[in-house]
């Protein structure tokens, strides 16, 4: 097996969720860490907090590991996944 763990700033935790459903997996747990399952892979959102650039301006910061069974799955995944995530500001 093979992981990595990544942070996502800014996004509901339950959006970070459901893209893991969208990319195939199903939710095991319904308390953190939420655990979600595929044939080949599998992800965690494993904490949330919140991070305080100033007094007025403060986001969550969500922590995520990936794991698949071999590198080429897990790049995969997390491409796919980051697409999910991506936010173009204007």
């Amino acid at each position: 097996m093979v992981e990595k763990d990544l942070e996502f700033r800014g996004i509901n935790i339950n959006h970070l969720g459901m893209y893991f459903q969208e990319l195939g997996a199903n939710q095991v747990t319904d308390t953190l860490p939420f655990i979600f399952e595929a044939e080949e892979w599998s992800g965690q959102i494993l904490s949330e907090e919140e991070i305080s650039f100033t007094d007025i301006f403060k986001v969550n910061a969500v922590k995520v590991r990936f794991e698949a069974k071999d590198m080429d799955t897990l790049v995969r995944v997390i491409k796919n996944y980051r697409y999910k995530t991506t936010r173009i500001g204007g």
